[in-house]
């Protein structure tokens, strides 16, 4: 059987030309030289069988991004990560399903004329149900497929650290970060725009709060009316509103239980396969990750924490070539390869993820006994053997430690080879019917499972030369330094963890228990304080809200103006960097 490596017709894309711009190394390793595609033809099979495409010590370039572009693929749609990682690099179009009820709350006894917002979750839309204790439910149904433009990470957040910069450079041309409460403009030009396109492939606008939300450009195209209540919610002499100032009345509990419940909805999607009420069409993804598509990202990133990263900054030639694959994509006919591009990155995250925090674990030990740290060192060969079984050849050699010229676990790079194209090698057949995204991703899942293939078979060889396998027995010249070598692979785990940096290594330990829930501090309960914005035009704004946007100092937004009623203050440490912790399910609440 011939394993043609994933780099040699990844490289027929535009995304591996731009990344031979930026070879730079990682510290303590060469990165991979990229391949001369120039001459490369169809029938050159040979090229994956060259071991110089398979070295262990030719790790990612430091500014690659596919590892990236693979994180936040899997994590669409998932409300975890998203909140972890709160400014999106992802525009992907999707459909809402026939049927799919849709939620709206409101203090008025009257359905939307113009666009506005719902909610995925009851939960989520009651919090606008506002008055005097009651206020007006609506709940909708989705009479035919209903297309959607969903922009991943917290991208209803309304902060100026670049939640909404892949909104703005659609809807505005550039980013806007002193525009980020002007949401009642943005979703009419967002509505404008996707108007626009040609044969008018998506009408709505899909994002993430606390909650999944949909802003809707036409209440009467494409849903139904299923019921519009006016419902109680509060007792009539509560303040409807938790917002934490210094002159501001006690908070009531059910208010704050209905705040906890909106947030708790969110929850529910936390993980695969989060809100599957969205059905993403990957074959027409846009990524600001992609450096061929937004090259002019790539030094603005350099340097930064992943939690830093943002669209600001970037040129305007990139911003008119985003929307012009973005018209592309989503005006284009072409369904794709027909590849469940989805279902492949959770069914490498299943494979690996488990097993490599385990390794983690059984690696984060110390003791002074050799023999203890010997035993301790074979259990970690055993998880990397179980790991790399359907990869392990029945032929294979293992030379002498003393093999002279070449690198010590060379002789394993048949296993590498094996292990890191597996998942794709069949797919390279079904380039010529890929979308451009689609070949993004598969460059992205190549290059993390590269990545991942190539420690834990560097790993394994080390252990077999070191004389740990039962399977491969070796003959050592002495003793091997079991201390030394369970130290290296303590650092190779933890660097390839964090390069992969998969969110769901991310959890509360201990777990919480049966009255608690984990939590990351999520938009808007734990936002901290912010200055008040500039003024505002109030005429459509009901009395009651526009008192409320002037206490709590946020503009009047229609549905969109109880999201300020939330706001409890958090450090900003907590806040940039965001960690798990147990929060109560039941009074009294905390955030």
């Amino acid at each position: 059987m011939r394993y043609q490596p994933l780099v040699t017709a990844l490289n027929l894309g535009s995304a591996a030309l731009a990344l031979q711009q930026f070879p730079i190394s990682t510290a303590g390793e060469a990165s991979v030289r990229p391949l001369d595609i120039t001459n490369l033809d169809s029938d050159s099979h040979s090229f994956g069988s060259k071991i110089e495409q398979w070295r262990f010590d030719e790790g990612p370039f430091e500014n690659a991004t596919g590892n990236l572009i693979f994180d936040t693929v899997y994590s669409l749609l998932q409300h975890w990560p998203n909140t972890r990682y709160r400014n999106g690099h992802n525009i992907v179009p999707g459909s809402i399903p026939t049927g799919t009820l849709l939620y709206h709350g409101t203090s008025r006894n009257t359905i939307p004329s113009e666009p506005d917002w719902i909610a995925t979750d009851p939960e989520h839309s009651l919090v606008f149900a506002r008055g005097d204790g009651s206020g007006w439910h609506l709940t909708l149904t989705a009479t035919r497929p209903l297309k959607v433009l969903y922009f991943d990470g917290s991208s209803a957040a309304k902060i100026s650290e670049g939640t909404m910069d892949t909104q703005d450079i659609i809807a505005w041309g550039e980013v806007q970060p002193e525009r980020v409460f002007d949401e009642k403009t943005r979703i009419k030009d967002l509505c404008r725009w996707g108007k626009a396109v040609r044969n008018r492939r998506f009408r709505e606008i899909s994002r993430m709060e606390m909650d999944f939300e949909i802003m809707l450009c036409d209440f009467t195209a494409g849903v139904e009316v299923v019921s519009f209540l006016h419902v109680r919610v509060l007792a009539k002499d509560k303040n409807p509103y938790p917002y934490r100032l210094p002159d501001a009345p006690p908070l009531d509990p059910d208010a704050l239980g209905r705040t906890f419940e909106a947030m708790h909805s969110g929850s529910w999607h936390n993980r695969y396969p989060g809100d599957s009420r969205i059905v993403l069409d990957l074959p027409g993804l846009i990524s600001l990750y992609d450096v061929a598509l937004a090259p002019s990202l790539v030094p603005v990133r350099a340097g930064l924490e992943r939690l830093d990263h943002r669209v600001l900054g970037i040129s305007s030639e990139d911003i008119s070539q985003v929307k012009r694959k973005l018209t592309e994509v989503i005006s284009r006919s072409d369904p794709g390869s027909g590849i469940d591009w989805k279902s492949l990155t959770h069914v490498i995250v299943d494979r690996y993820a488990n097993r490599l925090e385990l390794m983690q674990y059984l690696l984060n030990f110390t003791s002074p006994d050799s023999q203890e740290v010997f035993e301790r060192a074979k259990l970690v060969q055993t998880q990397l053997r179980i790991m790399l079984t359907p990869y392990l050849l029945n032929d294979t050699v293992v030379p002498s430690a003393d093999t002279p010229g070449v690198h010590p676990s060379q002789w394993a790079s048949p296993i590498f080879r094996i292990c890191a194209t597996t998942h794709t090698t069949v797919m390279i057949n079904k380039i010529p019917l890929m979308t451009s995204s689609e070949r993004l991703l598969l460059k992205a899942i190549g290059d993390t499972t590269r990545e991942i293939c190539r420690v834990t078979t560097n790993m394994w060889a080390v252990g077999v030369m070191s004389g740990f396998d039962v399977l491969f027995p070796t003959e050592l010249n002495g003793e091997p330094n079991f201390a030394q070598i369970m130290n290296d692979w303590k650092q190779d785990i933890q660097k390839l963890m964090s390069w992969l940096d998969w969110s769901i290594w991310i959890k509360c330990r201990p777990a919480c228990g049966p009255e608690e829930m984990c939590y990351l501090p999520t938009w808007p309960m734990n936002a901290p304080g912010r200055g008040r914005p500039p003024p505002r035009n109030t005429t459509d704004a009901p009395a009651e809200v526009d008192d409320l946007a002037d206490r709590v100092g946020h503009p009047p937004e229609d549905s969109a103006i109880a999201d300020a009623s939330f706001f409890i203050e958090t450090p900003t440490e907590e806040w940039k960097r965001p960690q798990p912790k147990c929060i109560r399910r039941l009074p009294p609440y905390e955030f």
